[in-house]
C-alpha cells in the first residue's frame, strides 16, 4: 500500500491531520457499511483495475489505511491513498492519480459530482444516518397541504435514505418528486420529457408543469450545495431539514440580496481592462474548453487576459497581480461562488464574465454556476454577436465610476495576447508591451537590479547557518 499526500504527485508530504470531533473515527465494525467496501471492490474487480487511487477528504483520512488494506485484500490490486485537492475535497484529483499510474479513482466523502476528463471514478459518499420518521414529520409541518408540488433534494451523504422517505410521504403527497443521483449513469435516474439534471441530480417533472411551479425541500446541512441550488433556482421557495439538529425550516437566505452582490461584480467586470483567468480545477471535464472560450470572449470585448494556475486561492496570492482589475474563477459549481470581499480584486464566475462582455447575453432569472452549460452545445450557451465594420464602439456609462466606457467589441477573433505598438521612426522595430510590463514601468520599486557587468564574479562561499531568530555567528544576548 502506497501513500501519496501531495497535491501534484511530485513528492510525498507527511503531516498530522487531527480528526474532527463531529465525525471522529468510524467504528471498525461499521467500516464495511459506511465505506461500501463490497460495492467499491466490485467496481475494481469488474474492470480488472490493477492500480487504484483512493481519495479521502481530511476528516476521513483516519480510516484511509484500514480501508486501503481491506480493498487490497478483497481485490488483489494495488491501492494508493490520496488527500483532497488544493482546490477542494469535492473534486476528483485526476492529476495526482495519474502520477502514480492509477487506472481508476474511488472518491470518498461528499462530492460535487462534476464529470471527470480521463479516469473512471466511483463515488462513495459515506452513508450518514438519517431519521426518516423525523424528516417526514418536518416535511408535514412545512407543507401541510397534501396537494403541494415539491421537489425533494438531498446532500449526497443522505441520498441512500430518500427511497425510504419516499415510501413514507408518497401515499399522502402524490405531487412530490424525489431526485436521484445521476453519477455513474445511475439506472434509477428517470428519463423522458420534463427531465431536470443539475449538480449530479436528476428528476422528471409531471406534464404541463415547470420547475418554478414547485417548492424545493432539501435534506442536509446548510452549505455550498444548498446555496448553488437556491441561486440557480431562485424562483422556487426553499425549505430544508438538517439531520444533525433534527429541525426543519423555511430557508430565509435572501437570494435577491445575493444576486445583487453578484450583479455588482458583473459591473466591476465591465469596467475591467485586464482580467486574470484563475484555473480552479484540473480534473473537471471541459475546463480547457472554457479557458479557450473565456479568452476568446475577452478578446472580442477588447480586454486583455492572463491565465493563472496557483492552487488554493488566497488574498495574499492574488494581491501579487496588481495590474489585474478582476479575476474569473474556473472551478466546479460548488467552488465557483467564491466570496471575494476579503480580496484586493473581485473574483467572478464565467457566467458573470459573459454577462459583462457578451452583449447578446441578457440577465434573466436563470443563474449558471456550471461552466459546461456556457460552452457551445450547452443549455445556456449564447454566441457572441457579429459586429458590423465601421459602426465603431458603442459608448456606455459605468454604474460604479460614472465614467464613459467603450464596449471594445471586435469583429476579429484572432488571438492577440498583447497590443502591438508600432514606432513612427523606421529605425526602431515593432515592440509589444504587455499590461504587466506597462504596470511594472509605473512602479517605484521594480525588484532587485541585476547590474550586469558591474558586479565582479566571485566563487560561492558558505552562507550563514542556523535559523533567522538566532544564527550561529550571532552573539547570544
Amino acid at each position: 500500500m502506497a501513500t501519496l499526500f501531495s497535491n501534484d504527485g511530485a513528492e510525498v508530504v507527511q503531516r498530522a491531520l487531527p480528526a474532527k470531533e463531529s465525525s471522529g473515527r468510524i467504528p471498525a465494525e461499521a467500516l464495511d457499511e459506511f465505506y461500501e467496501l463490497e460495492r467499491a471492490a466490485a467496481f475494481v474487480t469488474a474492470s480488472e483495475f490493477h492500480r487504484v487511487a483512493l481519495q479521502f477528504p481530511d476528516e476521513l483520512l483516519v480510516d484511509s489505511a484500514a480501508i486501503a488494506a481491506k480493498m487490497e485484500e478483497a481485490t488483489g490490486s494495488k491501492m494508493y491513498i490520496l488527500g483532497d485537492t488544493s482546490y477542494g475535497s469535492c473534486c476528483v484529483d485526476e492529476v495526482a492519480a495519474e502520477h502514480v499510474g492509477a487506472e481508476a479513482v474511488v472518491h470518498y466523502g461528499p462530492a460535487c459530482l462534476s464529470p471527470c476528463r480521463k479516469l473512471p471514478v466511483l463515488h462513495v459518499f459515506g452513508r450518514q444516518p438519517l431519521d426518516t420518521e423525523r424528516c417526514a414529520g418536518a416535511f408535514l409541518e412545512l407543507y401541510p397541504d397534501p396537494q403541494s408540488h415539491v421537489v425533494v433534494l438531498s446532500d449526497v451523504v443522505y441520498a441512500h435514505a430518500l427511497g425510504e422517505l419516499q415510501q413514507l410521504l408518497g401515499p399522502e403527497y402524490p405531487h412530490v418528486v424525489f431526485s436521484r443521483l445521476a453519477s455513474e449513469g445511475a439506472p434509477d435516474c428517470p428519463q423522458g420529457p420534463g427531465l431536470v439534471r443539475q449538480f449530479g441530480r436528476c428528476f422528471a417533472l409531471a406534464a404541463r408543469h415547470e420547475l418554478q411551479d414547485h417548492a424545493v425541500f432539501y435534506v442536509g446541512a446548510e452549505g455550498l450545495t444548498l446555496t448553488n441550488f437556491m441561486l440557480s433556482w431562485n424562483r422556487c421557495p426553499f425549505s430544508s431539514f438538517n439531520p444533525a439538529t433534527g429541525c426543519g425550516r423555511h430557508e430565509s437566505l435572501n437570494a435577491n440580496r445575493a444576486l445583487l452582490r453578484r450583479l455588482y461584480l458583473v459591473e466591476r467586470a465591465r469596467d475591467a481592462r485586464v482580467v486574470g483567468i484563475l484555473v480552479g480545477t484540473l480534473g473537471v471535464a471541459g475546463y480547457l474548453s472554457i479557458l479557450d472560450h473565456l479568452r476568446g470572449t475577452l478578446r472580442r470585448a477588447g480586454k486583455r487576459s492572463y491565465t493563472l494556475a496557483m492552487g488554493k486561492l488566497s488574498p495574499a496570492k492574488l494581491a501579487n497581480f496588481l495590474e489585474v482589475d478582476v479575476f474569473v474563477l474556473v472551478a466546479c459549481p460548488q467552488n465557483s461562488l467564491l466570496d471575494s470581499r476579503d480580496f484586493y480584486r473581485p473574483v467572478v464566475t464565467p457566467y458573470e464574465l459573459e454577462l459583462a462582455c457578451n452583449p447578446a447575453r441578457e440577465w434573466s432569472s436563470l443563474y449558471v454556476t456550471d461552466f459546461g452549460d456556457l460552452l457551445p452545445g450547452g443549455c445556456a450557451h449564447v454566441g457572441f454577436p457579429d459586429t458590423v465594420p465601421g459602426d465603431g464602439d458603442v459608448p456606455d456609462v459605468s454604474l460604479i465610476t460614472g465614467e464613459l466606457r467603450a464596449t471594445g467589441l471586435s469583429s476579429s477573433p484572432a488571438p492577440s495576447s498583447s497590443s502591438a505598438l508600432a514606432c513612427r521612426t523606421p529605425e526602431f522595430a515593432l515592440a509589444e508591451i504587455s499590461p504587466a510590463a506597462s504596470f511594472l514601468e509605473s512602479r517605484s520599486w521594480r525588484g532587485l537590479e541585476q547590474q550586469l557587468g558591474q558586479t565582479p564574479v566571485t566563487k560561492a562561499v558558505p552562507g550563514r547557518r542556523g535559523i533567522a531568530i538566532a544564527y550561529e555567528d550571532e552573539a547570544s544576548g
